[in-house]
């Protein structure tokens, strides 16, 4: 007699699925606003990191979009092109290029944190001021403890559930925090 399946019950209620369903929620609602906007979902990504982190190399900001380094490298091309962002040799490195907004991203960056603004309002709508920040305060402390772990990979666990009885799920596609 083979062990009976996992239970799946209660997954509505499992800090992955409830985070993930919330990013994704989040997502569409701002990609819904943005839509007049004339930029795909990647391109608002890039210039909202590089926003937050200029002169980042290709790589790098790879590396925190979680795409392939050429898939980053041919939207780079095309948001240069479209005089959103621009290379600039690295002073320290010859063979390196570093990634800055240009000008005309500015602009663009307003009206994207501004509907940012407009997506997390509706999201915490009916929340107190002091729940906002408790909320808040808390899922930073969870990045903090999931960012000072080391990495997990795949083992036993993994296929059993996990030693909390969860079902290992793909990470959450990185979120723009538009409303910052």
């Amino acid at each position: 007699m083979s062990p009976s399946p996992p239970r799946f019950e209660g997954l509505d209620r499992r800090l992955g699925f409830v985070v993930h369903d919330v990013a994704r929620l989040l997502r569409k609602r701002f990609e819904q606003r943005a839509r007049g906007l004339g930029l795909t979902r990647s391109q608002w990504s890039v210039l909202a990191h590089l926003a937050r982190q200029e002169g980042l190399n290709q790589s790098a900001l790879a590396e925190i979009l979680e795409v392939e380094p050429i898939t980053l490298a041919r939207l780079i091309d095309r948001l240069e092109a479209a005089g959103w962002v621009e290379r600039r040799g690295d002073p320290r490195d010859r063979r390196a290029r570093l990634l800055f907004l240009a000008e005309k991203a500015h602009p663009m960056l307003a009206r994207m944190w501004a509907l940012g603004r407009e997506t997390q309002e509706e999201a915490m709508a009916g929340l107190d001021p002091e729940c906002r920040e408790r909320l808040i305060n808390t899922l930073l402390r969870i990045k903090a403890n999931l960012c000072d772990r080391p990495a997990i990979h795949a083992d036993a666990d993994a296929v059993d559930g996990g030693a909390d009885g969860e079902m290992a799920e793909e990470p959450a596609p990185m979120v723009v925090e538009a409303g910052r």
